[in-house]
């Protein structure tokens, strides 16, 4: 059986292209939730992105998904928010130098 755990640990394969930072250390990731019918196994992700306007909001939704398939979720979602909009944690700020 597949865990949030291992999803979240294959999300972080997954990098924003302006930043160079994986989704989870981000923190985009909101919730992960999983279910399983009989064999089909699926995920839903709900995420949100650095900005709204994100250029590359396709392209990461997109590798979400594939990695969500490598890992064996047969049917993956992700659904984006921006309620409340991201903001990065005195962490990560310090970790970008701003």
């Amino acid at each position: 059986m597949i865990t949030e755990e291992q999803i979240k640990e294959k999300l972080k394969e997954v990098k924003d292209p302006e930043l160079g930072i994986d989704i989870i250390t981000l923190e985009l990731v909101r919730d992960v939730k999983l279910f399983k019918e009989g064999e089909i196994m699926s995920a839903e992700v709900l995420m949100t992105l650095t900005t709204p306007l994100c250029p590359f909001a396709n392209d990461i939704i997109l590798a979400v998904e594939n990695k969500l398939e490598e890992i064996g979720i047969t049917e993956p979602k992700v659904e984006l928010t921006f309620d409340p909009p991201w903001e990065a944690s005195e962490e990560l700020r310090m970790q970008l130098g701003v």
